[in-house]
């Protein structure tokens, strides 16, 4: 008896996500959906994850918009997204009624099915997500974060969907975000699922260890209902199993998917030119690698990861970031590795590493981890750990939201008229400082995305400055051409660097200073802390907020700033009790390692 296999396709979504740290345009999506509409797929995923936090942070566009104008480019086919249960699109927890309310948007907007995971696989963060999305009349599919660890266990996976298949959902998924799925585990784990709940399984694996095809094939085999590929250009590696070799490999058996498989080639030939524009942000982690088993850092969070640590200037040390991270990962009671957790421990590992010393500092955020404000960890913290962290606290017991008042009402008054409609209210919420900055910079009329740098011309210099020969760019920015020529480098002096070049035919000179460096109105740079009392951070970042002012005193160990970095945040502690004699920052300034920020006297 033929079992017909549905296709959902991730090009629009986890695709970019995990392979060119989320940030393809819509721009780049719409002249390609007539096509993607035609082919049959059960459903697009096009929305969530990481893709709400670049549109708005990087490519400064409206995640909203976005979604409908996907909807209404793609008629005849349903549209995905990817919802961290009670966190959302964000971070942290939000509140039950901000969940109704960005489910509800979202559905308006277009989404049709609505895969809900936790973090924590704690399915009390899944509870009011998931009535609010029947309440709305859509899909809701009940996901499993699949992992490794002593404390999962088939057993267990069950017991969960069980548990989600009570809740209402109507289909259940597995979802191996870091490509953790070995062939013989995925047939015993879908099995098992069958035959104990009724639900649909669907199965999504990253092919970072180089098996996903495999695990797909084996899940299929044992009753799987559904697969998640990528059009080619943008599969394998840290994304998914290509949607033309599994239609291909699927063709002709009693598992065929129907789908017209010279239609996807057409579609993946648009993606291998897209691909290209992107080139900058493309990763030397993507590609296969089978340390993924041991360190099980997922195909999104390893491209971005690598990006951050790029713009950190600590590139060379992501092996030992990787090595660190089950090691944290162990200490937390063996979350698995998705987001928001990815995050923390991915941010705590990287801090242990530069550090030099293993929870020298502890981000706010494993703090709130460990108090249990994400829920009920999967098995046993490091009590000791936790007793640094969060000294004499009381660990939460109870479902994390159940402590959070109402915040919508306090939302719509804080971002006010910058806020046109509730789309907007619940960009804030998500992200407050950035989705504020974003909805003030498109009242004035400069949103200016990120700039993408084109790939040179043959024959164009390989360096600025050579024999006077100029490296050529044409950039193009809001529709809007310039021709870039860089003809020449000067001497860097003071931590600046001389640029000479022309801007469509107009000479210029360009002084560049780094972003990270500071320099104060009578032109010199922050000094090096070379006192106990100069209070300095271990981790280039932002200031999200100073906590004193000039002339209080305060204890040692004291807070006195939080710093955000990777998006994590931190706080930076007095290392002397004393007098508050001198502030050098504010909130929103770039910082470095070893500049004095507040001076303390004892």
């Amino acid at each position: 008896m033929s079992k017909k296999i549905h296709v959902t396709d991730t090009i629009l979504r986890d695709a970019h996500q995990s392979l060119l740290a989320t940030r393809m345009r819509t721009e780049d999506m719409l002249p390609i959906c007539d096509k993607l509409d035609k082919v049959g797929y059960w459903s697009l995923e096009v929305w969530g994850g990481a893709t709400f936090d670049a549109c708005v942070r990087f490519l400064k566009e409206d995640p909203w918009e976005r979604l409908r104008k996907l909807r209404a480019a793609l008629p005849n086919t349903r549209l995905q997204m990817l919802l961290r249960g009670q966190n959302l699109l964000g971070y942290r927890h939000y509140s039950d009624d901000v969940v109704k309310a960005f489910v509800a948007k979202a559905a308006v907007n277009g989404i049709d099915v609505f895969r809900i995971f936790d973090a924590m696989n704690d399915v009390r963060n899944l509870r009011v997500a998931i009535e609010a999305v029947k309440a709305a009349g859509k899909h809701a599919q009940g996901t499993i974060a699949y992992t490794t660890s002593p404390v999962h266990t088939i057993d267990a996976f069950v017991a969960q969907a069980k548990q989600m298949e009570a809740m209402g959902c109507d289909s259940v998924a597995i979802k191996d975000m870091a490509g953790l799925l070995t062939p013989y585990a995925t047939g015993e784990l879908v099995k098992a699922l069958k035959a104990e709940q009724s639900l649909p399984v669907f199965i999504h694996s990253h092919d970072t260890a180089g098996l996903a095809a495999m695990c797909q094939l084996k899940a299929v085999e044992n009753g799987a209902d559904h697969i998640d590929t990528a059009i080619s250009s943008f599969a394998w590696g840290t994304s998914h199993p290509g949607t033309e070799s599994m239609v291909a490999a699927l063709k002709g058996s009693e598992f065929d998917t129907g789908l017209d498989l010279e239609l996807l080639q057409e579609i993946g030939l648009y993606f291998y030119a897209v691909r290209k524009k992107y080139h900058q942000f493309e990763s030397e982690f993507t590609a296969v690698d089978t340390r993924v088993q041991v360190n099980q850092v997922p195909g999104g969070m390893i491209s971005n990861l690598a990006n951050q640590l790029k713009e950190q200037g600590a590139l060379n040390r992501m092996n030992e970031v990787l090595a660190e991270i089950p090691r944290v990962r162990e200490d937390l009671g063996f979350p698995p590795l998705v987001t928001p957790t990815s995050q923390i421990v991915g941010t705590q590992a990287f801090f242990n590493v530069l550090a030099g010393e293993r929870y020298k500092t502890i981000t706010n955020e494993v703090k709130l981890y460990l108090q249990g404000g994400y829920g009920k960890a999967p098995g046993v913290v490091n009590e000791q750990l936790r007793r640094q962290a969060i000294g004499s606290e009381e660990v939460i017991d109870v479902r994390p939201a159940d402590l959070l008042k109402p915040e919508m009402a306090k939302l719509r008054a804080d971002i006010g008229a910058l806020a046109r409609c509730e789309e907007d209210v619940l960009t804030y919420a998500m992200f407050p400082d950035i989705g504020r900055k974003f909805l003030e910079e498109r009242e004035a009329g400069t949103l200016v995305p990120e700039a993408l740098l084109p790939i040179p011309e043959a024959g164009a210099a390989a360096a600025p400055g050579g024999e006077g020969v100029p490296t050529e760019f044409v950039i193009d920015v809001h529709g809007e051409t310039y021709r870039v020529d860089i003809t020449g480098v000067g001497v860097k002096a003071e931590g600046k660097r001389h640029f000479y070049l022309s801007i469509d035919g107009m000479p210029e000179e360009v002084v560049f200073e780094p972003l990270n460096e500071f320099v104060s109105g009578g032109g010199s740079k922050r000094k090096q802390a070379s006192a106990p009392g100069h209070i300095s951070t271990t981790m280039p970042g932002n200031i999200v907020d100073v906590l004193v002012t000039e002339g209080v005193v305060v204890k040692a160990g004291q807070a006195v700033l939080i710093t955000e970095a990777m998006k994590m945040e931190t706080e930076v502690q007095a290392a002397i009790a004393g007098k508050v004699v001198a502030i050098h920052v504010a909130k929103g300034d770039r910082v470095t390692p070893g500049e004095i920020l507040i001076e303390i006297e004892g």
